[in-house]
């Protein structure tokens, strides 16, 4: 124990028993940044990338530019004293140079910097070994991980070090890496590079170098601020954390920081240890000092992370690089994704005021994204739709331009009753056209805006459960998406900061998630289907008389629906949901959505009656599930008892469920099978096995 240590060490010299013990202090500075996320180029006031207009106003922050000046002016204000310079992880993944690149660009960089030591976070794995082998390969810094475990048929073995030994100004200095636990889940490592337990791989290693005498030990881990502040520093032998995987700001100075910078943890071993993280996005260069005793024991520690804002001068000769590397990526911008069958509308008037088709398109791709992983209820902030998108092609640059803020896919858990906080908040601030406003997949609501913000706007919140829409239950744990901005607080939705459980705000960029979504139904036809309605508008607007149905894109909005069923197609979500019922005759529908029409001219229908309050007109049921055809069965049961399926990129549970049973919502069967696997995220090459359907 270093502190007893300490303590027989002074007791011996005070009483001469000990000859030739040093006393003096040793000083160490130590650089860092965590969580880059491919920001590449500068970062505007959105995190979004910088435009060579907000870079003339000086608006711009953070980028290679910066970094590489800052570290470099750094290390000659420190020239002759004792420096580290340390990466925390998860430099993949968060612009369009990793979707191009695959990492090499942040590798190139990495290399100019010359780090000492650098982690993998989780999304060094998002493409399995296909992007990772390359970066360990080429890599002229050391990588270290002690909990990352390659096996022999992995391209990664041998190139990630558990730890590494490094001397700085005549003192040995020991680096041990980790990254998250549930890496597995969250991303692709495979199955050959297996992602043991934390604080086991940590504490074995830590004992390892403390067996060669080495008694100054820096964690390097992409494991997130609280389980480094409450675990990790509380390893015995653990003397430094320099963390990331939270995108945590540690302050001194800045109210909206998580703690202080850097963060004093209590040793079990009776000693203290600094934690630090640097925020992201290459923000901020995170600098400290550590002063150790003798016997390695941290006496004071001090510093603060410095904002790479326009006091820092971007490396020009980085600049020229970025350019000539931004080229193909211009060419991405120009790629076309999809077409329309009609313009898709997002503007702010109807996306932060009601339904809207934008608000439609991007909830829809985000529940067909990850209702393999058992999500149910998707919540889009009206606020982060920037543009609509004309007719015709659809470009990346466009639907870059709908999403600018490269927000990612965020997922949680959360209570009824406090989703119903979430609209409530959402609800609030109609008035004002804020952001705010909930768009929204997998539910429908209502909501009427005359009663006061935040007492009780929501007047009924349904969900989709087994073919029907359901009251939402107030107790009941459900899984939610969004994006990370709204999972993590912004736009007043602090209930889902808050009360969230098993929240994961780093999923694949939300522009990428839509894209995807528009290819796979092109060519794509907005929608608005009734799943946001305005009772008060409702109430106050009699139904006028109907007339004989016309094509459902030229009835007006404010006709009762004609007689007879309405085509499957034309009524049923295009993610795949069951078709959503129709408003009851006479209700208002503020979003402007056509009756849904049979494909034959139905008689006029009698004079409607004034429209009673939407709060009381009766639920149109569910259309009953269509019962099995018997030769389906026939089918199913012909099929062998049990089959295998080996895992490629962008398999789920639900797709690999509709495949082999015709219905994907029976995903949960090829789940119970698989237990060693979770639905979040399979490993690429892993065989599943595949249960017969349950009869």
């Amino acid at each position: 124990m270093k502190k007893i240590a300490a303590i027989l060490a002074l007791s011996a010299s005070a009483l001469g028993l000990s000859a030739g013990v040093s006393f003096a202090d040793y000083t160490l500075n130590i650089l860092h940044f965590n969580d880059w996320h491919s920001r590449i180029e500068g970062n505007n006031k959105y995190e979004s990338t910088c435009s060579a207009d907000e870079e003339t106003k000086g608006e711009c922050i953070g980028g290679a530019g910066r970094l590489v000046t800052a570290i470099a002016e750094e290390r000659k204000k420190l020239e002759g004293q004792n420096l580290l310079l340390l990466n925390a992880g998860d430099s993949f993944q968060g612009s369009l140079f990793y979707t191009t690149y695959k990492g090499a660009v942040e590798e190139e960089f990495l290399n100019q910097i010359k780090p000492d030591a650098v982690t993998l976070g989780n999304h060094e794995f998002d493409d399995g070994e296909t992007a990772l082998v390359p970066y360990l390969d080429k890599a002229k810094f050391p990588i270290v991980s002690a909990n990352v475990v390659p096996n022999d048929k992995s391209g990664a073995k041998d190139k990630i070090k558990p730890s590494i030994v490094v001397e700085v100004g005549g003192q040995k200095i020991g680096i041990v890496g980790a990254v998250t636990n549930d890496t597995p889940e969250l991303a692709s490592p495979g199955p050959n590079i297996a992602i043991t337990d934390d604080v086991k791989s940590i504490t074995a290693e830590v004992e390892k170098l403390k067996a060669q005498g080495i008694n100054k030990i820096i964690a390097v881990t992409h494991i997130g601020y609280r389980r480094e502040r409450d675990v990790i520093a509380k390893i015995p032998g653990v003397d430094v954390v320099v963390g990331g995987h939270s995108h945590t700001l540690l302050s001194n100075t800045d109210p909206k920081a998580e703690g202080p910078y850097p963060t004093m943890v209590d040793n079990p071993d009776g000693y203290k240890v600094p934690v630090v993280q640097a925020a992201s996005y290459s923000k901020y260069l995170g600098e400290f000092k550590v002063v150790f005793d003798d016997n390695g024991v941290v006496k004071e520690a001090s510093g603060a992370p410095i904002y790479l804002d326009k006091s820092i001068t971007p490396d020009p000769a980085v600049l020229a690089r970025i350019k000539e590397l931004g080229a193909p990526i211009e060419a991405l911008k120009n790629k076309e994704v999809a077409e329309t069958t009609k313009a898709i509308d997002g503007s702010r008037e109807n996306c932060r005021a009601r339904e809207c088709e934008m608000g439609n398109l991007v909830s829809d791709a985000i529940l067909d994204r990850t209702k393999g992983q058992g999500v149910e209820i998707v919540i889009s902030n009206g606020g982060g739709l920037r543009a609509s998108i004309d007719q015709g092609t659809v470009t990346m640059g466009e639907v870059l331009t709908v999403l600018p803020f490269q927000n990612t896919l965020a997922t949680f858990k959360i209570s009824g009753k406090d989703l119903v906080a979430g609209l409530e908040n959402g609800l609030s601030q109609i008035e004002d056209g804020a952001g705010r406003f909930p768009q929204v997949a997998g539910i429908k609501y209502s909501f009427d805006k005359s009663v006061a913000p935040n007492a009780g706007r929501v007047k009924s919140v349904e969900v989709m459960e087994n073919g029907a829409w359901t009251p939402i239950s107030p107790d009941k744990q459900y899984l939610v998406a969004t994006n990370n901005y709204v999972r993590q607080g912004g736009d007043g939705y602090k209930v889902f900061a808050d009360r969230a459980s098993d929240a994961y705000d780093y999923g694949p960029g939300l522009e990428q998630v839509v894209a995807d979504y528009l290819g796979a139904h092109r060519p794509y036809t907005p929608k608005l289907d009734g799943r946001i309605t305005e009772l008060a508008a409702a109430a106050a607007e009699p139904a006028k008389p109907a007339e004989p149905a016309k094509p459902a894109e030229t009835a007006p909005a404010t006709q009762a629906p004609a007689a007879g069923a309405a085509k499957p197609a034309e009524t049923s979500p295009a993610n795949g949901e069951p078709a959503m019922p129709a408003p009851p005759s006479g209700s208002s529908d503020i979003a402007g959505t056509p009756p849904a029409v049979s494909n034959e001219t139905a008689p006029a229908a009698p004079a409607a009656e004034p429209a009673k309050p939407a709060e009381t007109a009766p639920a149109t049921p569910a259309p009953a599930a269509e019962p099995a055809k018997p030769a389906q069965a026939t089918q199913a049961e012909a099929k062998p008892a049990e089959t295998s399926h080996t895992v490629a990129a962008g398999d789920t549970y639900w797709d690999l469920a509709k495949k082999a049973y015709g219905d994907a919502t029976k995903w949960k069967l090829i789940s119970e099978a698989n237990k060693d696997y979770k639905p979040r995220r399979l490993p690429l090459g892993a065989t599943l096995t595949i249960p017969p359907a349950a009869k």
